[in-house]
């Protein structure tokens, strides 16, 4: 699509609106009507936060987040894509959300905070065990919800992108999943939120 002089930014976040169902509220009560109202005044940037919010109370298609990847690049949004393209992987692997702790140093936890954007893709133990009776630790990539980062030592809501998607499908709320950085805890968490994939 962003090879095509042909399609620009508003026809494009006017595409991903027309998918969005109109009963759809954010957790601040914004609609798709409110989404609409910013594209008629050109305010593009408003309307794709505000659309890449509305994916909370259902479940967008990839098509969905292909149009708002899109739009994000053509406004060179380098944060807003990122966000869309992990909405885009949960809408297809499922979401698993957690409260993390992380350790402070001085419990023996990490000396720097977790960047908030996917990067980081530590281990972790979900209670599966090897042959052996230990800890068969998985690797996910972390997004830290509503801050740039996750300090050593604080408490913060993540979202979690495994690398092998079906070996988390046992993962309930209420369940403990623990962090770590080589085999040593780093952080202890809670799982918040499970969704299975499409």
């Amino acid at each position: 699509m962003l090879n095509n002089p042909q399609v620009d930014v508003a026809d494009l976040l006017a595409q991903a609106a027309a998918m969005v169902p109109t009963d759809v509220v954010n957790e601040a009560g914004a609609t798709v009507a409110d989404v609409r109202e910013y594209l008629d005044h050109d305010e593009w940037e408003v309307a794709l936060d505000l659309l890449a919010d509305l994916d909370t109370s259902w479940r967008p298609p990839t098509a969905w987040w292909d149009l708002l990847i899109d739009s994000a690049e053509l406004m060179w949004l380098s944060d807003a894509a990122a966000w869309c393209r992990w909405g885009r992987w949960e809408s297809i692997h499922g979401i698993v959300r957690a409260e993390l702790r992380l350790l402070s140093p001085a419990e023996g936890g990490r000396r720097t905070p977790i960047p908030g954007k996917g990067i980081l893709r530590p281990l972790w133990d979900v209670g599966r065990r090897t042959a052996a009776g230990n800890p068969d630790l998985l690797v996910a990539r972390i997004w830290v919800e509503s801050a740039p980062a996750l300090p050593p030592g604080a408490t913060g809501s993540v979202r979690l992108g495994p690398l092998s998607p079906p070996l988390w499908r046992h993962l309930q709320p209420g369940m403990p999943i623990t962090m770590h950085e080589g085999r040593p805890t780093v952080g202890t968490s809670t799982i918040i939120e499970t969704s299975n994939a499409r």
